[in-house]
């Protein structure tokens, strides 16, 4: 580990939002439009996402609420929202309580809805989905509390969206997903599904997902994880980052991040900085490499920031070079934006 840096980044204006953060698992998406000089961003609370759209003049402001079946607007909590971008088109999906909606990008018209089964859970579970990736080019991944991860085909263009596969090797509600981002090795998986006990699984995806390997839980909750050149990393309930192989699901490195529950994480996939942020009010830069020489995996801090009395729930790079990065916090009304220096 090398000593921490600090000054690198520094903070920008902050966006308002017209509610508060969830303290949620990755309470954050953002989407950067860079031929339009445009960057939107969305946070759930209670039944409703805050999205706003920033273009360097102003904000543009909208709430999407939680939906049941049809379009009646309901008292189910969304659980979070993430924009899937796919080669032929983006679509922003929320899970919640009832099911899964996706819409277009910037909210303006739902393209499907799918209903969670209440009937698959024990009485007195809690049902949900949440965990939300594009993945393979043309699919969407939907993880649920039961553990399941839907798998969906989504069509270049229209409503057409179906249900291509369930997956099923969690036993624990599913966390978060995550898709490769940089370039995977051979035979690494390019998809990781994370659960409530720790578990992860990567993936290879294809007409059929196949299971590489499966990494077994060490008593402690994996918030969120990410992938990239073949290195998972995984954020942990014990305030812990580890990273380790795709290909084989062997331990590479683990860094004592935090001192409290990690919430979030994020990667930029051109330079392989991660972002971390946490209960403990930090939020953290670290840059992942890989030795040419041994192909050990290495990890270097390269900045910290204090969020002052803020549970950080959401941390997003806003560019894939992470020169700016977003954070949100639990009952905050705003979003901060940080810049390079």
């Amino acid at each position: 580990m090398a000593a921490a840096t600090s000054g690198m980044y520094r903070k920008e204006k902050s966006i308002q939002l017209k509610s508060s953060s969830a303290a949620l698992y990755n309470n954050l998406s953002v989407l950067p439009l860079p031929g339009r000089q445009l960057t939107c961003f969305s946070t759930v609370h209670g039944p409703s996402l805050s999205m706003v759209t920033a273009d360097g003049l102003g904000f543009s402001h909208r709430q999407l609420q939680a939906k049941e079946g049809g379009m009646t607007v309901s008292t189910s909590l969304l659980t979070q929202a993430a924009w899937c971008v796919l080669p032929s088109r983006v679509l922003l999906v929320l899970t919640s309580q009832k099911g899964i909606q996706m819409y277009e990008s910037d909210g303006s018209i739902m393209v499907y809805w799918h209903a969670l089964d209440v009937t698959e859970h024990p009485p007195a579970q809690a049902v949900f989905a949440r965990g939300i990736a594009a993945a393979g080019g043309r699919f969407i991944c939907v993880g649920t509390s039961s553990g399941l991860v839907l798998v969906f085909d989504i069509p270049p263009k229209g409503t057409n969206i179906m249900v291509s596969e369930v997956l099923e090797r969690h036993c624990d509600a599913i966390t978060d997903i995550a898709a490769e981002l940089g370039q995977a090795p051979d035979g690494a998986g390019d998809l990781v599904t994370a659960d409530d006990a720790g578990t992860l699984c990567v993936w290879s995806t294809g007409e059929e997902f196949a299971l590489l390997s499966k990494i077994p839980a060490f008593g402690c909750t994996c918030s969120s994880v990410k992938l990239w050149n073949g290195i998972v990393a995984a954020g942990y309930g014990n305030g812990q980052i580890r990273l380790y192989e795709a290909t084989t699901g062997l331990l590479r490195a683990e860094v004592n991040a935090h001192a409290r529950w990690i919430y979030a994480l994020d990667l930029a996939p051109q330079t392989g900085k991660l972002l971390s942020g946490a209960e403990d009010s930090f939020v953290h830069v670290w840059k992942l490499s890989r030795n040419p020489d041994t192909d050990d995996v290495e990890v270097e801090h390269c900045h910290g920031e204090c969020v002052t009395d803020t549970q950080v729930c959401g941390v997003r790079f806003c560019d894939p070079e992470g020169n700016s990065f977003a954070v949100t916090g639990y009952d905050l009304s705003e979003i901060f934006r940080y810049g390079r220096t």
